[in-house]
């Protein structure tokens, strides 16, 4: 679905005021999936089409592989959120996220750490 510049930022300004509720209700300190449902309902619940998990296969040559690599949450069919709840990202946290968006032609994707004071801190923007 392509999406013009205006409409990614306002796809994203919802998706992180989703994000910043369900932190603020939340806090810091509970596991990657409590906020992951949390998020995917607030972002239903905002109106917006959200797959959770989706699956994400890996073409090597002309072999399709199902290897298990699953976006924790695509919005509109267009931003990859890559939720965590972790002390700081690491360089592997990035290369998951920028293969999510390689491997399914995304242009946006975000890391979300939960697992901080504020949640404006816990957010990383990538764009391809």
């Amino acid at each position: 679905m392509a999406q013009s510049y205006t409409e990614y930022n306002e796809l994203t300004s919802l998706i992180l005021k989703q994000a910043f509720l369900v932190h603020t209700g939340l806090g810091p300190g509970l596991l990657e999936s409590a906020y992951k449902e949390c998020l995917y309902y607030k972002l239903q619940q905002a109106g917006l089409q959200v797959e959770k998990e989706k699956p994400m296969p890996l073409v090597f040559e002309d072999v399709r592989l199902e290897c298990g690599y699953r976006i924790d949450l695509l919005v509109n069919d267009a931003i990859v959120l890559e939720l965590k709840a972790v002390e700081a990202f690491t360089d592997v946290h990035t290369a998951q996220l920028l293969t999510y968006m390689r491997l399914g032609k995304y242009k946006i994707g975000y890391l979300l750490n939960f697992n901080v004071t504020s949640m404006r801190n816990g957010i990383k923007r990538y764009v391809m």
